[in-house]
């Protein structure tokens, strides 16, 4: 393998959302250094952390119709039940719920959690307050998908944070998705929802860390028990 293959290999690849923003970052580090050499070095630096914010990587996802996968890289920060978001059309009962943190180091390309039909995709305009917080799940500016699966019907929701301003959407109503699938991206510091049906058995605890397509948040078991033989991450060696 050339040195250029390897260090292709190394390098995730950047999602084209993140173009733009790449292109601004380094336009404006390259105008800096006519006024400081410090001012350049700093405008590489955050361009550098653009870079890395858009990045794309590949992962390994299980299908497997019993399994729920994470939607989102980051921390488990709430685990526990609540009303649904009004818009998703999913009732008044509280349910199951696992929520993810996403940083500003993380990956924010948003994946499927399962396989099936996206019955309804529901954007809300809201607030900005920080997406650790358990209020953003009410407050925030959000985008909800609501899949179709034999277990029942399950959700993911998008919540902008406090730095992000710009929810992605790149699903549609009544399309087919596989789990692990790219459905959306939020950019900057952010949040995802899952609401669970409650056969639903979770399978992970606060303040763990998540790969969005690869780590199993919930699982669906013959009996309702939870399988202990399928590990609760997949990936390639």
């Amino acid at each position: 393998m050339s040195l250029l293959q390897s260090v292709r290999t190394a390098i995730p690849p950047i999602n084209p959302a993140g173009y733009p923003f790449i292109a601004v970052f380094a336009l404006a580090s390259l105008a800096l250094s006519w006024l400081s050499t410090s001012l350049f070095w700093i405008g590489v630096g955050l361009t550098l952390w653009c870079v890395l914010f858009f990045r794309d990587p590949k992962r390994i996802t299980p299908q497997d119709e019993n399994l729920v996968i994470a939607p989102a890289d980051g921390r488990i920060c709430f685990v526990g039940h609540r009303r649904p978001p009004p818009e998703l059309m999913l009732g008044d009962q509280p349910m199951r719920m696992v929520g993810i943190f996403m940083n500003v180091f993380d990956v924010h390309v948003n994946r499927a959690p399962v396989t099936g039909r996206i019955e309804r995709i529901a954007y809300k305009p809201g607030a900005f307050v920080s997406a650790d917080l358990d209020k953003a799940s009410e407050a925030n500016e959000r985008n909800g998908f609501v899949f179709e699966t034999p277990h029942g019907p399950l959700a993911a929701v998008q919540i902008a944070g406090l730095v992000a301003r710009r929810i992605l959407t790149w699903g549609e109503e009544a399309q087919q998705v596989q789990a692990g699938e790219r459905i959306g991206m939020i950019r900057f510091g952010s949040r995802v929802d899952v609401y669970l049906p409650d056969v639903a058995q979770v399978v992970v605890g606060m303040d763990q860390r998540t790969v969005a397509g690869e780590t199993i948040i919930a699982q669906y078991g013959s009996d309702g028990r939870l399988d202990r033989s399928v590990p609760l991450r997949f990936r390639e060696d």
